[in-house]
């Protein structure tokens, strides 16, 4: 049979980590720290924007996030930094 042990790691996914390092979780805010374009639209993000209450989610973009102004959008991980509220 398979014997548990308390010390073996779980497995939860791939960690996702901002542009600086640092972990990111759902419900974090985060800080835009490039200019971003918008495909199919004029509207741009601009840097700083903060985005609170982001999601986590598997793909290219592994953020997902309702910007101000903007509406629901995905966003990649490599494009903003963890703020600590």
């Amino acid at each position: 049979g398979h014997e548990w042990s308390p010390d073996a790691i779980s497995e939860t996914g791939p960690e996702t980590r901002d542009s600086v390092g640092n972990l990111l979780a759902d419900g974090d805010t985060v800080s835009v720290i490039k200019d971003l374009k918008l495909k199919g639209s004029s509207s741009v993000i601009k840097v700083g924007t903060r985005v609170r209450g982001i999601r986590l989610v598997d793909g290219d973009h592994d953020i997902d996030c309702k910007i101000p102004g903007i509406g629901q959008i995905g966003l990649k991980s490599q494009f903003v930094k963890k703020v600590n509220d």
